[in-house]
């Protein structure tokens, strides 16, 4: 499985084995299961095999695997690709326990353009994506505006502020976009409402609006209590 071509034979034996021999094949997988995911071919195979698994004990403990190494996978140049491969099958109990076993690297790893890729995908789902817009709010203010301005940051910070809108975390929203404030006239660029600083902006203009709106209002309010 660490082999070019012999990993088609072993992924395809995956594919036509009866159950038996499939469960022969993951107990000599899952003790390797660490080192294939390291592995330029191995990775792959193993992520065929993920693809595949629908047995219930051998998925969760591969998922497991996974998710307890995913520190470690996340830095690698091809551990990473496992944990993005994890993270798009949604199940919430192993993107949870990835979430969890990174926490304190979410910003570090959104400078890194595979990396970056891991963060936005647990953002994603709400438990996850919790752990890491709080991580992004606990940053000093010369990071966050790094982050923002960053190739593959100002992704993660955009995503952040349009899921958390999405999914109705006011108080998380409002947080970045107070936090993000300050350094609103060093985030334009001219890529529309895709920019972070067209986001806020947009946030304030909004906010003029509905307190121009009020004010209106308050005045009519006045003038009919006045005649």
């Amino acid at each position: 499985m660490t082999d070019r071509y012999a990993s088609y034979v072993a992924v395809r034996g995956m594919q036509v084995f009866d159950d038996k021999k499939k469960e022969l094949m993951y107990e000599h997988i899952l003790p390797h299961a660490l080192r294939l995911a390291c592995d330029k071919h191995g990775y792959i195979a193993l992520n065929e095999v993920i693809t595949d698994l629908d047995h219930p004990v051998y998925r969760n403990q591969l998922l497991g695997i996974v998710a307890l190494n995913a520190l470690l996978l996340s830095y690698g140049a091809y551990g990473n690709y496992v944990v993005q491969h994890v993270l798009t099958l949604y199940d919430l109990r192993c993107t949870c326990n990835i979430a969890f076993s990174l926490v304190g690297h979410f910003v570090e790893l959104s400078f890194n353009k595979c990396r970056s890729y891991i963060v936005e995908k647990l953002l994603e789902t709400e438990e996850s994506m919790v752990l890491v817009v709080e991580e992004i709010l606990e940053c000093g203010g010369d990071r966050l505006m790094r982050l923002a301005r960053s190739e593959f940051g100002s992704f993660v910070v955009v995503k952040a502020l349009r899921v958390t809108q999405e999914m109705n975390r006011v108080d998380l929203f409002r947080g970045l976009v107070q936090k993000l404030m300050p350094f609103r006239h060093l985030l334009r660029r001219p890529r529309g409402n895709t920019t972070t600083a067209a986001i806020i902006e947009s946030v304030c203009y909004t906010t003029r609006k509905q307190g121009d709106n009020d004010g209106r209002i308050r005045q009519n309010v006045v003038g009919i209590s006045i005649f």
